[in-house]
């Protein structure tokens, strides 16, 4: 359309009278300030926009970030159709014409349209779903932005076809940045005038403005221009002047919004991270937004049962009891017991063990049904005919008032729920308990022994496998420390990409997953170990969650093209390491790696085997003569060479080196305590095990026997068994 005259000054004046914000937006992306983790030279989305092969996108993230200006600089470097739509105004009507002319233009001129909706969450289903199917076409690029959640507040559908990027609250540099193109600007700001401000006043408009650009540019403006210049036509701007013009601290916060469940998720987690210097301010911050108080008892009553349980009964006491005290005498006295339960939760122990009950909950639906024990059921009614109750043992009648006894149904023996922490009130009892787990464990043995027809062998040998896994709960403690150990040296950056090799669990992650941002770790696991951590998985947040791929070489190889990790760590056990293809692996790992990129790695090996450990616990000249121990000394020497793979470590740094990376190693030597009794013996020895292979490799089946009745020698005898853990650190110069 031709602009005449007065047209064209009509626009001129807008331009010319437009908000300081308005006019500042970047035109081009080497002006835009902040949101490195997706703009940054080499980004995706930077290369995207480009080299105009912009897809669809959702932008989310708080006001004032650049989402709009974004997408306006996406408009001037594409050569396709531009066109925006705000959702909060438009209807089905406009976004019906928009694809229309949008159909029409590819049609007729081959010419593709990108659609920007700002406000996207504010469409309807009704107008989402009667985008969806041109989207789902091409007919339309769809780039939507958004200042909520789009996983919440986005049809999925669209979101599943949609490439999501958050842009952050811009940091105190971006700001700063911001305040001086301001001032300087001589076209769209003020560089022009004379202004003068002070440091003080620049600090404290970068403080208030939460990572706003908008609301920072605002203040600026109002400041300047409702200022009187000074004699020589300077503007002076002190501290008093900024505090005037932004008011105070703009509490970001909508009810129904992200920042609603953002402050009392940050507000939970710091009580749970016990840090009542951080959960005061969150719930200042809360108070002063108007919410009501109501709502931050009843989270604080969930927490008190969920992140603190039995490690301190007495919490949901308190909580409870502040809640009442609130009812009563309400705002604004009723801060004080607020505040008194929010440090309450804050500075008491922790625990989340009453979780276990999500674990019954699920053995409950996932078994068949479950008959009560017969020496359990109710003795009033069937005792007679059916012999109901008969060898039920009175807890009271017993020394401590407790008799090891079976109370979980046949199927279910040994099956473990509640695992205690150390903390508190239940770290009073959990020694106790242990002891008593494991004294019902050998009454259930003693029994099978008498009658071995009761259980299957499989169905023993599960039983013995939880209970393992139970015992391994106590290594808990030095498996961390290990892993702090495989971290250290790493110099993290909130930008980085993480790859983790081989995690038996989740604590080899946590580290990575708290230094990185949303999405930055993946974990490369076996088959075996997969389930277990997709269930460990399902407590963390959604957005939190690390990806899982498996660790084969084809699953690396199919990564995208452009990711490429800072990071690459991980412990590897001797198990996997001897078994590990490192040289196929490897060079497609460093592949896939930037320049300077970190690598940690933790061999863990063991020095000694079952036999050697039996050599050194037992005093063989003191022990029955009849017994022959020679069988001990050739297991020994064949366990040396099973576990030396000092010459495979070797070729593995040699390796390392000639792909391009510069590698420093240490090495110590851990001592690693473990009780013998049946179920360790079991382990050793049973069908599939490898131990048992090695043994069968040369000798008999016959051997089995007599090798069992030596490992018995050891029961209730506490071995030592010695691990060398290799780290190496190394960076990628290639």
């Amino acid at each position: 359309m031709t602009k005449d005259l007065f047209t064209f000054n009509g626009e001129q004046l807008i331009k010319n009278n437009a908000p300081l914000a308005d006019r500042l937006r970047p035109q081009t992306l080497d002006e835009f300030v902040g949101q490195d983790h997706i703009l940054a030279q080499g980004r995706l989305l930077r290369r995207s926009i480009v080299a105009d092969k912009v897809g669809n996108l959702l932008l989310h993230g708080p006001p004032g970030v650049g989402k709009t200006t974004l997408a306006r600089i996406i408009a001037s470097n594409t050569l396709s159709h531009f066109s925006v739509v705000n959702a909060a105004l438009a209807g089905i009507k406009d976004l019906r014409s928009e694809i229309e002319s949008a159909i029409d233009r590819l049609n007729k001129y081959g010419k593709r349209t990108i659609l920007f909706i700002d406000e996207v969450h504010r469409f309807n289903t009704a107008q989402q779903d009667a985008l969806l199917p041109w989207v789902e076409n091409g007919t339309v690029t769809l780039i939507g932005a958004t200042t909520e959640n789009p996983y919440f507040e986005v049809n999925k559908a669209l979101v599943s076809r949609s490439r999501l990027f958050r842009l952050k609250s811009l940091n105190s540099k971006a700001l700063h940045q911001l305040l001086q193109r301001a001032l300087n600007d001589k076209e769209r700001g003020y560089g022009l005038k004379k202004i003068n401000l002070v440091s003080e006043a620049e600090d404290h408009l970068v403080d208030v403005c939460n990572g706003d650009a908008r609301v920072l540019l605002n203040a600026l403006e109002l400041a300047v221009e409702s200022t009187v210049a000074n004699q020589d036509s300077s503007i002076s701007i002190d501290l008093q002047i900024a505090e005037d013009s932004i008011q105070k601290r703009a509490v970001l916060y909508d009810k129904k919004g992200d920042a609603h469940f953002d402050t009392i998720s940050a507000f939970i987690k710091s009580l749970r991270g016990s840090d009542p210097d951080a959960a005061l301010f969150w719930l200042a911050r809360m108070l002063e937004a108007g919410e009501n108080p109501r709502f931050i008892f009843r989270r604080m009553l969930i927490a008190a049962g969920e992140d603190i349980g039995l490690a301190d009964p007495n919490a949901i006491v308190i909580v409870e009891s502040c809640a009442a005290a609130f009812d009563r005498i309400g705002l604004p006295e009723g801060i004080y017991p607020l505040a008194q339960a929010t440090l309450y939760l804050a500075s008491t122990e922790k625990s989340n063990s009453v979780k276990a009950i999500f674990k019954a909950v699920q053995k409950v639906k996932d078994s068949q049904k479950q008959n009560v024990p017969p020496h359990l059921k109710d003795t009033n009614r069937d005792k007679e005919a059916f012999g109901d109750g008969i060898g039920y043992r009175y807890p009271h009648s017993f020394s401590k008032n407790w008799v090891p006894q079976q109370y979980l149904p046949d199927s279910l023996l040994n099956e473990t729920f509640w695992e205690p922490t150390e903390h508190g009130w239940e770290g009073q009892r959990r020694s106790l308990l242990n002891e008593r787990r494991s004294e019902q464990l050998a009454s259930i043995v003693e029994l099978e022994q008498q009658n071995p027809l009761t259980i299957t062998s499989k169905e023993v040998s599960d039983d013995l496998e939880k209970w393992l896994s139970r015992q391994a709960l106590q290594e808990g403690k030095r498996l961390e420390n290990l892993m702090n150990q495989l971290w250290k040296g790493i110099n993290w950056k909130k930008n980085h990409r993480v790859l983790v090799l081989t995690p038996s669990s989740l604590l080899w992650s946590l580290k990575p997953l708290r230094e990185v941002s949303e999405g930055g770790v993946i974990l490369a696991v076996s088959d075996d170990i997969h389930p277990r951590l997709l269930a460990e998985l399902e407590f963390l947040d959604p957005l939190e969650r690390p990806l899982l791929i498996d660790s084969k070489v084809e699953s690396i190889k199919k990564l995208q093209d452009n990711l490429k990790f800072e990071v690459i760590g991980g412990r590897i056990p001797w198990k996997i390491f001897s078994k590990t293809n490192f040289s196929e692996m490897w060079p497609i790992i460093t592949e896939k790696c930037t320049l300077n990129a970190e690598l940690s790695l933790i061999i863990s090996t063991p020095c000694s085997g079952p036999a050697l450990s039996i050599k050194e616990s037992l005093n063989v000249s003191s022990n029955n003569e009849k017994t022959d121990f020679s069988l001990l000394g050739d297991l020994i020497l064949k366990e040396d060479r099973w576990l030396n793979k000092q010459d495979q470590k070797d070729k593995f740094i040699r390796q390392l080196e000639k792909l391009g990376w510069n590698i420093s190693s240490e090495e110590w030597t851990e001592v690693v305590h473990q009780k013998v009794d049946r179920s360790v013996i079991e382990r050793w020895l049973h069908e599939g095990s490898e131990y048992r292979q090695i043994i069968l490799k040369s000798y008999k089946e016959e051997t089995l026997a007599p090798l069992k009745e030596l490992f018995k020698k050891l029961e209730g005898v506490t071995i030592k068994q010695k691990l060398i853990h290799t780290k190496l650190l190394a960076k990628f110069n290639n």
